[in-house]
């Protein structure tokens, strides 16, 4: 593709590189034109004898089309694309779901000159009709080497929408609370559980049992271990929250998950606020032992590994201990001590 100052006589069929103003600085030609005989007319009345535009040659691929196909070469399950139109094509999620990319691929595709790909995050969730991404061809044309090397580097399924299907969820709050006190237990279990149910209704999930446990030495862990045992088979997710977060690796949630004969797959997350998660397993079921600001509805470490436990991810130690790039989240009132008041010290 040629781009460059054209004279009026050579430019009938060109695509006008840049917008054209009157006198007035009223915009007349919008760029990406193709120029036909009354725009050249028009651009002679401006007393324009060239004008700076693009011609195809042999070989080119002309931007719709290099949109075309890119988007269809990276687009997975769960998209419908829009466009192309003025050398983008824009992907939207056709259902609620887990957008996931394959980042690599992506560095790939960006790096093919005039190709741009832009995406959410991975493992963003995704409203139906959401955009998650956008393709954009920069010049008027591309090479047809170029856009099939953009077609290679996409692999298969670059950027695709995993469905969040309807899933139940079980939660367990456990507490020290005396016998009579049944304010102080009804406090706490519904400070978790209103706090859940508003996390998993916008992911299409469900609170389907919810459970107190009196935690009381070694009765407690085997109290935890048998309703966890008993719940974990019936529902799709475990939670685990109480009182007070799990603050070792041997405490009380984690102990009672071992008694009942499951596994503890990662304690600790360098997510703040958020330190103090359990990730385990028990019968087949993801337990989340949950830290004391999921009572909060501020953004936590919560909100970044449930849609994926949801969606059927099965997350070991490393998916979790990568969250440090970007864990520093908004603090919450309910952490023991914000840091506002570490800053002052």
């Amino acid at each position: 593709m040629k781009f460059e100052a054209t004279p009026l006589t050579e430019a009938l069929g060109a695509i006008l590189g840049h917008n054209v103003y009157d006198n007035d600085g009223r915009r007349v030609l919008r760029k990406g034109r193709a120029l036909g005989d009354d725009e050249l007319a028009l651009l002679a009345g401006l007393g324009r004898d060239q004008v700076f535009a693009a011609k195809l040659e042999p070989g080119d691929v002309e931007e719709n089309e290099a949109a075309r196909r890119v988007s269809e070469a990276v687009a997975g399950p769960g998209l419908a694309m829009r466009g192309p139109t003025t050398g983008r094509v824009n992907l939207h999620a056709e259902a609620l779901g887990l957008v996931r990319v394959n980042a690599e691929a992506l560095d790939r595709i960006n790096d093919c000159d005039g190709v741009t790909l832009a995406t959410l995050p991975n493992h963003t969730v995704a409203r139906a009709g959401k955009m998650v991404g956008t393709t954009k061809i920069l010049p008027y044309a591309l090479l047809e080497e170029t856009v099939a090397a953009a077609e290679s580097a996409a692999g298969r399924h670059l950027i695709r929408v995993d469905p969040l299907e309807a899933r139940s969820a079980a939660l367990i709050v456990s507490g020290t609370v005396a016998p009579g006190r049944s304010a102080g237990r009804e406090r706490l279990v519904s400070g978790f559980e209103t706090a859940f149910q508003g996390r998993l209704e916008p992911l299409n999930a469900r609170l389907s049992k919810v459970r107190f446990v009196p935690l009381h030495g070694e009765r407690g862990v085997k109290g935890l271990a048998s309703v966890a045992a008993e719940l974990a088979p019936k529902t799709d997710l475990l939670i685990l929250a109480g009182e007070t977060a799990i603050q070792d690796r041997h405490d009380l949630a984690p102990s009672a998950i071992e008694a009942a004969g499951g596994t503890v797959i990662c304690y600790g997350a360098p997510v703040d606020p958020g330190n103090l998660l359990l990730l385990a397993e028990l019968d087949g079921t993801p337990v989340l032992g949950a830290p004391g600001c999921a009572r909060s509805p501020k953004r936590n470490i919560v909100d970044l590994v449930l849609p994926r436990l949801l969606v059927g991810d099965r997350l070991t130690r490393r998916d979790i201990t990568s969250l440090g790039h970007g864990g520093l989240l908004e603090d919450v009132p309910e952490r023991p001590l914000p840091r506002r008041r570490i800053e002052r010290s």
